[in-house]
């Protein structure tokens, strides 16, 4: 079966983020979005979400290009003398990996974004982390461990098909296989890894004509217009292009040529947790 999950991340980065949110939601096809709990309009897209019961919201985590949700001086070697994160990933690697207490610190902060979701009211769907950091093993490893507290129940792999993601694949099969063992639900594939802010109609399009079997997720970045602070690297992004895609008659029409089903993780960790315990059932 080809299952296909549509999110948007970055909610709550900024209200132009927000209200493509909304758009692509009510008059989408976008099911779930992840919430980035400390940037400057996470409020206003947790009120709207509060509008929206029918959309799935999970926890972005934000360890790069942004600022921490615990005051800077409780996570030194996260930050710079700004008390920002870095925005150089290779650089934050590093002091993931090397500098002395950083596991502890990364855990706080972890865990204060999880806090922080939960303060919101909103069942958590998903979890993921802004520029894939999550892929890193310290950081994959306290994600399980910590979002088990908070009911976590799925994680984004991003794993693209076709060999897009070939450079990782023996480390994202080792991450598919320590989130199985931790109970946590995961894709199969994802698209965006590649082409984040360039998922246009036409591209969205061609990916539902080759959308492989299994669970699929397409992250899309949408925005109504182009806004303050984004983060470096995004200056190229199509943000009303990708808006189009997601409200777009010709997709919709795309999804039900192809026999998609148009799934959240949820009901896809919902749907396995029931397999498990009815086993002559199936997975559905």
């Amino acid at each position: 079966m080809k299952r296909l999950i549509v999110n948007a991340d970055d909610f709550g980065a900024a209200p132009e983020i927000n209200d493509a949110v909304e758009r692509a939601h009510r008059n989408g096809i976008l099911r779930s979005a992840s919430l980035m709990v400390g940037a400057s309009a996470s409020q206003d897209a947790v009120e709207r979400a509060r509008r929206m019961p029918n959309l799935a919201v999970g926890l972005h985590v934000v360890l790069v290009h942004g600022r921490p949700v615990l005051p800077p001086q409780r996570v030194p070697n996260l930050v710079d003398g700004s008390g920002a994160f870095l925005t150089n990933l290779v650089r934050a690697g590093s002091r993931f990996f090397f500098r002395p207490g950083v596991r502890a610190q990364l855990a706080a902060e972890i865990r204060a974004q999880f806090e922080r979701f939960a303060a919101t009211g909103l069942t958590l769907d998903h979890a993921n982390a802004q520029s894939h950091m999550h892929v890193h093993p310290t950081v994959f490893a306290l994600l399980l461990e910590i979002g088990r507290d908070y009911g976590l129940r799925a994680v984004r792999i991003p794993r693209e098909p076709l060999g897009g993601t070939r450079t990782i694949e023996p480390w994202l099969a080792l991450m598919r296989s320590r989130a199985k063992r931790s109970g946590i639900v995961c894709n199969d594939y994802a698209f965006g890894v590649n082409e984040a802010g360039a998922l246009t109609e036409e591209r969205v399009l061609q990916i539902l004509d080759v959308l492989p079997d299994g669970v699929t997720e397409i992250f899309f970045h949408p925005a109504t217009a182009r806004f303050r602070g984004a983060d470096p690297g995004t200056e190229d992004f199509h943000w009303q292009e990708e808006l189009a895609a997601l409200t777009s008659r010709r997709v919709r029409e795309a999804i039900e040529r192809n026999g998609i089903e148009s799934v959240t993780y949820g009901e896809v960790a919902s749907r396995q947790a029931t397999a498990a315990r009815h086993p002559s059932t199936g997975s559905g």
